[in-house]
């Protein structure tokens, strides 16, 4: 465990169980958490920092994917399924990052993330579940390699808002309400959490003291975020879901500008 006082310990649990709560509800807690780390922990190496992030992550994620799947109807069988292609496409991803730079892939999920807040903004429908449309196996399908390679992909690449992608596109592609969407991103995000830190851990990068520690307070966040999104339905989740992508548009050109 690095030197650290015991004012930016309590800093860095709260920011721990904020993201636990804002990536149980809508994903996108990494967006809290990774710079609360960054700024809190300036002379630690950037490799403990992204391993001790991911092992704070899994531990409120798995709590708020148990908590979804006891109370909404999740399809467990294929949410794993989405989730070991999402595994596989953030190892490849991951792979390949060193040869990608993140100054082009910034302006590209900029765009993308202004389209899809304005699509939220507009069609009020959406992540309702009023559709009607019955889930096809193309669509599992499609879901399986788009969703989850294809987002996994780029959670090895880049990264931010991994967990909020993840809900949009289950939401447009399996025709979920925006609860049900979240639920099974979380147990989507189990799986490529458990891989990332599987590697981390394997290659020395976890600082597993301060990790114990702060993932007490993500767990209980990610608790109260599922129990919230549940019982408030997905009204309340398609606000916080605004938020968090023009959190993350903000963010993004923040990087950009100071590239």
């Amino acid at each position: 465990m690095p030197d650290i006082s015991l004012t930016m310990l309590i800093v860095l649990c709260f920011a721990a169980g904020a993201a636990g709560w804002i990536d149980a509800v809508v994903g996108g807690g990494g967006l809290l958490m990774l710079p609360a780390l960054l700024l809190g922990l300036p002379h630690v190496p950037a490799a403990h920092i992204l391993g001790t992030n991911k092992a704070v992550a899994l531990v409120g994620t798995s709590g708020a994917a148990v908590t979804y799947v006891r109370k909404a109807p999740v399809n467990v069988k294929t949410a794993v399924r989405i989730g070991l292609a999402a595994l596989a496409g953030s190892m490849t991803g991951a792979f390949f990052a060193a040869g990608i730079s993140s100054a082009v892939l910034r302006p590209v999920i900029l765009v993308v993330l202004l389209g899809v807040a304005a699509f939220v903004m507009f069609k009020p429908a959406f992540g309702t579940g009023t559709s009607g449309q019955p889930v096809t196996r193309a669509r599992t399908v499609t879901a399986i390699v788009l969703v989850g390679g294809g987002i996994g992909l780029y959670d090895g690449l880049f990264g931010p808002g991994t967990g909020t992608f993840l809900v949009l596109a289950l939401t447009a592609v399996l025709h979920l309400d925006l609860v049900t969407a979240s639920a099974t991103a979380k147990i989507v995000n189990v799986c490529t959490n458990v891989g990332a830190l599987a590697m981390f851990a394997y290659q020395g990068n976890v600082m597993w003291q301060l990790a114990a520690i702060m993932a007490v307070f993500n767990l209980a966040g990610g608790l109260i975020g599922a129990r919230m999104a549940l019982s408030k339905g997905s009204e309340f989740v398609r606000g916080v879901l605004l938020v968090v992508v023009f959190s993350l548009v903000a963010k993004l050109a923040f990087d950009q500008w100071n590239a």
